[in-house]
């Protein structure tokens, strides 16, 4: 009888096919002296993915979509087949560095209290990425609407949301891991379920995160293991969609977690977010904004428009 896997990788993809050809190949190459297996769930994607996965990592499990369903509802299909002991979620746009898996498991193993365990995040160039982060409250959107958080990076008080003070260099009990890689303990999803399929995309880990918490679980960073988080992967391709999406997966979060005065407060904030970058970026927008800041205007216009006009919580705009 051929024993559980130590982990099962859940990696959800939507048009990323280099992307996710280079972080199937970093698995299989750096993760030795542990059972693992794969599971790849495609979200329709048009780019040739499901055709690479088959033609070139026939060991992997795959899930083909006929449409784009989520990242949340694509990661609870991997989770349903896999037989791990622990459900790896990691995104396609990522690259798992030399002992990565082993080290982060045999810290996860140490550890029985924690739900969740994430590993250092680093970015393309090898700087710190800020992974981790603590839940969503009026204060802490308020310092990053601000931009507070950024001109007082090394503040404990100002940069408490992203943790910006922190170099992710300590073991140290933590609020949301980030969701480009989160090891989730199998008991913890039995005890308290998988992602909630409502978010379609974004804050669905700071949610699973939270009802972990309130379960009595932990959350828990270690600095034992590193990975690449290249970024620019399925989200772009979203274009000013993505602030509606997560203008909904906001809203969402704070309708099932905070009060009806809260709530309407937040909607004021995540608003002051957009006004105040489009009124920075407004100036350069006479001159000329360069591609990217192009991107960003049309984004925080879309998302501004998008705010003021919920009347109440509606369903996620699909792709």
């Amino acid at each position: 009888m051929t024993a559980s896997p130590d982990i099962s990788i859940v990696i959800v993809n939507w048009n990323t096919v280099g992307l996710l050809r280079d972080c199937l190949r970093s698995i299989y190459a750096t993760t030795r002296d542990l059972a693992f297996e794969v599971i790849v769930v495609d979200n329709a994607s048009s780019d040739g993915s499901v055709e690479m996965v088959r033609r070139e990592f026939s060991g992997a499990i795959l899930i083909a979509n006929d449409a784009n369903l989520g990242f949340a509802p694509a990661n609870n299909q991997g989770i349903a087949v896999a037989s791990g002991r622990h459900i790896l979620l990691l995104n396609s746009d990522t690259v798992v560095l030399e002992g990565a898996l082993q080290r982060t498991l045999a810290f996860a193993d140490a550890h029985p209290e924690a739900a969740v365990v994430g590993c250092r995040v680093l970015n393309p160039d090898r700087s710190l990425q800020n992974s981790c982060f603590m839940f969503p409250s009026l204060l802490n959107w308020f310092l990053f609407a601000t931009y507070l958080d950024r001109i007082f990076p090394r503040s404990r008080f100002f940069g408490r949301e992203q943790m910006t003070w922190w170099m992710r260099d300590d073991v140290r009990e933590v609020e949301v891991v980030t969701g480009c890689f989160m090891l989730v303990r199998r008991e913890a999803i039995d005890e308290v379920g998988v992602m909630d399929p409502g978010f379609f995309m974004y804050v669905e880990e700071t949610d699973w995160c939270y009802r972990f918490h309130r379960a009595g679980w932990k959350c828990l960073f270690t600095p034992d293991g590193e990975i690449v988080h290249i970024g620019g992967g399925s989200a772009p391709k979203l274009s000013a969609r993505r602030a509606a999406i997560g203008n909904a997966s906001f809203m969402r979060f704070m309708r099932k977690h905070w009060s009806r005065p809260a709530t309407f407060a937040g909607r004021l904030l995540l608003a002051s977010f957009y006004a105040i970058r489009l009124a920075i970026l407004m100036p350069k927008r006479l001159v000329g904004l360069s591609v990217q800041e192009s991107r960003r205007f049309e984004n925080h216009w879309a998302g501004l428009k998008d705010i003021i006009a919920f009347g109440r919580y509606r369903d996620f705009p699909k792709p």
